[in-house]
């Protein structure tokens, strides 16, 4: 397995670690739920090295990114990032990416650490002249640093205005004495904070710099675990669970990340149109649960009938709402919210309803 600049310190720490898109990753330090609620209500760190890092640059970088990507990069200004997916030929999902712009014909792409390889095969099987692209993975570490107090502690260690980096903005300073850290605010929480990007050599520094920082706020570190508890309870896809090749961005609610503008063409466009204009036949949703239980990946979902009308893609127990909640795919004419429907739980009919995400 590969590891990250901080796995030492994971396994010091007493962390439950597993295996995790070839990484041994964090799953867990004090518990899932507590660690939940250290981010909801405080602030904790994530260390997300795994993911990868990908520059794309040249004169016509603009124009390979539009081509590869479903939002229209064209509306960013440098500072500035943007949420995204790689389409396919098939009408499906790549994968989901972030899109970060530094400066004219300079970009870096953040992808799921599962489909760095992948991505980046992608991406060069569609390379264009005057484009130049460079998977920085292995160089680069990453910590999410999210909750309400993150601000106020990582301001100690930065000169940068922490408060001048609105929603998907970011700027590049000095942190905790490193430079060139690149200081971001995309967030996979819902709880605010921040993600630093910086080389791996500098890893322990800012590591150190973090928990001195937090450390009046009981900033603890965060397991991934808790990192999809999160996410869930937020609404946000997990690519390979709620999103994949075989699933189109229209039916997974991604229709505000796909341009189908008349100045934006990229792969797939037509097998996009085509889904908007005949109406697709499943939608993801949200839904809570009424009956105790919880919902699984791959559980099945039924009508009232008893009918199989969908299946669950993501489901939990959410720590703040202390109920089961999941999404799950769900033919289009039992999708309304407010419907209710029932998961198959271990060979039991539970009861759930379907609403409006995120869930809190």
């Amino acid at each position: 397995m590969k590891t990250t600049p901080f796995t030492d310190i994971h396994i010091a720490l007493g962390a439950k670690m597993l295996p995790f898109a070839g990484y041994n990753m964090p799953v867990e330090y004090s518990g899932i739920k507590d660690e939940h609620v250290t981010v909801r209500n405080g602030v904790g760190v994530f260390d997300v090295s795994h993911m990868g890092e990908i520059w794309v640059k040249g004169d016509n970088a603009l124009s390979f990114l539009q081509n590869v990507t479903s939002n229209d990069v064209a509306v960013l200004k440098p500072g500035e990032a943007q949420y995204s997916c790689f389409p396919n030929n098939t009408g499906g999902i790549v994968d989901d990416l972030l899109v970060y712009y530094f400066e004219p014909n300079k970009y870096m792409l953040v992808v799921n650490a599962s489909n760095i390889e992948k991505d980046y095969n992608w991406l060069i099987s569609n390379k264009i002249e005057g484009v130049e692209i460079e998977n920085s993975s292995d160089a680069i570490a990453q910590l999410a640093v999210q909750g309400p107090f993150a601000a106020k502690a990582l301001q100690k260690l930065t000169t940068i205005k922490l408060d001048t980096i609105k929603y998907y903005t970011f700027e590049v300073g000095t942190f905790a004495g490193v430079d060139n850290v690149i200081v971001s605010a995309t967030g996979y929480t819902g709880a605010g904070g921040f993600e630093l990007y910086f080389y791996k050599e500098n890893a322990r520094q800012i590591w150190d710099a973090v928990f001195d920082a937090g450390n009046e706020f009981g900033i603890k570190p965060i397991g991934l675990g808790a990192r999809d508890t999160l996410r869930l309870e937020m609404g946000f896809c997990l690519y390979g669970n709620d999103i994949d090749d075989n699933t189109s961005p229209i039916e997974a609610g991604l229709g505000w990340i796909t341009k189908v503008n008349d100045t934006k063409n990229f792969i797939g466009k037509d097998l996009v149109l085509k889904v908007k204009s005949e109406g697709v036949k499943k939608r993801l949703r949200g839904f809570k649960m009424i009956d105790k239980g919880i919902p699984r990946h791959g559980y099945q979902i039924f009508n009232q009938n008893n009918e199989l009308i969908g299946e669950v893609t993501s489901g939990t127990i959410s720590p703040v709402l202390n109920i089961g909640i999941g999404m799950g795919y769900i033919h289009a004419e039992y999708a309304s919210v407010g419907n209710e429907v029932y998961i198959q739980v271990r060979n039991k009919m539970l009861k759930a309803i379907v609403v409006k995400t995120p869930f809190i």
